[in-house]
């Protein structure tokens, strides 16, 4: 397991009126310093903004397609009877800028591809029949933004019934599947690793009813996330290992993974805390959930920085099983109340009533594409 963090070595320290709240120690009275971090801290709330309004530009750049039910329909199948027979050919068709649903449909079948969605092609829905009959795969690590087996960076997109899958092992960084695009949801589907298995990048994420695998900080990234009826498993053989490394940055940020009625379990063998800190103010809620004794007694990790237990959000709410026993839980972790509890509850975090939508039930032919049928 790794000591080290990934670039995000340090803190940042905050302004006066945050000091009762936020971490004391960081405040300097001289004027220097006093100058010095209230850059730092402004710096970081203007990058935010700045990544904000790309977002929102980046979801308003095509005209928001309005019924749901309706979508074009693309065919991969690699005998040659769909419209395409790669997965990336499927995308490349979609026109930049696009301005409908687009239901991309993959046949059964192993797919040896390295695939990305790019930030001008929304509103896709890529989807299998069966996880564990449609997948998605690829061997290529260490660099966790350009070696993903599948990269998502348009907004609106959907993932139905697949698996995501990176073959790189115990080597080092093996990223299956990449998150960095605003309004995503995925169902039914499986995330395939062992080290970085998912990078929650950035955006609001929503998965559902899915299996993720891995052993050492296998969810991780800085998205608003919520995981929903999600199976979590460890697959760490010897000493201890991380399910997440969540990396809030700032007390601003609406940011964190939650998990809601999800199952976490694993080999047996080693054991594995149910986070760690990539970030200064880490937020990561387990909520009514099953953890099995593959789960730490102490539950949490500070990766090797006490000053960061004073401002991460680390809480468990009503789990069960007996991983969830905090008799011995590290004391900067917190059992949730209800009332604490509530804003995890539901989709509200992300916001998703406004934006989740459901599969659609008609198709038709919209933009041109390869026609074998």
């Amino acid at each position: 397991m790794r000591t080290c963090m990934r670039g995000a070595c340090g803190r940042r320290p905050y302004i006066k009126h945050h000091l009762q709240r936020y971490n004391p120690r960081y405040y300097y009275n001289y004027n220097y310093y006093y100058y010095y971090y209230i850059f730092i801290l402004f710096d970081n709330i203007l990058l935010s903004f700045i990544f904000y309004a790309l977002i929102m530009a980046s979801s308003s750049s095509s005209a928001a397609p309005t019924d749901p039910s309706t979508a074009v329909l693309i065919r991969v199948d690699q005998s040659g009877q769909g419209n395409y027979e790669k997965i990336q050919d499927a995308i490349d068709a979609v026109p930049s800028n696009n301005s409908e649903f687009v239901y991309i449909w993959v046949k059964p079948g192993t797919y040896r591809e390295k695939i990305v969605v790019p930030a001008d092609k929304p509103y896709i829905t890529l989807s299998g029949n069966q996880a564990n009959d449609t997948i998605i795969t690829w061997n290529d690590g260490d660099h966790i933004y350009d070696n993903p087996t599948v990269s998502v960076l348009a907004s609106n997109f959907v993932g139905r019934y697949l698996t995501f899958e990176n073959t790189y092992g115990a080597r080092g960084k093996g990223v299956a599947l990449r998150v960095a695009g605003d309004k995503a949801a995925f169902y039914g589907c499986r995330m395939l690793s062992y080290q970085d298995t998912l990078l929650d990048d950035v955006g609001r994420h929503y998965y559902k009813n899915c299996y993720i695998e891995g052993a050492t900080d296998f969810i991780f990234g800085n998205a608003a996330s919520l995981f929903e009826r999600s199976h979590i498993h460890s697959v760490i053989e010897v000493g201890k290992g991380a399910l997440t490394a969540q990396k809030r940055e700032t007390p601003w940020e609406n940011t964190g993974f939650i998990f809601l009625g999800c199952k976490i379990t694993g080999k047996g063998v080693g054991t594995a805390d149910l986070g760690r800190p990539w970030g200064a103010h880490s937020r990561v809620i387990y909520t009514l959930s099953y953890l099995s004794n593959v789960v730490s007694p102490d539950g949490w990790n500070n990766w090797g920085d006490s000053k960061k237990e004073s401002n991460v959000v680390y809480g468990e709410y009503k789990c069960y099983g007996p991983g969830a026993n905090r008799a011995k839980r590290v004391t900067w972790s917190k059992g949730l109340t209800n009332e604490e509890a509530t804003p995890f509850l539901s989709k509200d975090m992300i916001g998703g009533r406004a934006w989740l939508r459901p599969a659609p039930t008609k198709f038709k032919k919209g933009f041109s594409v390869n026609s074998h049928l």
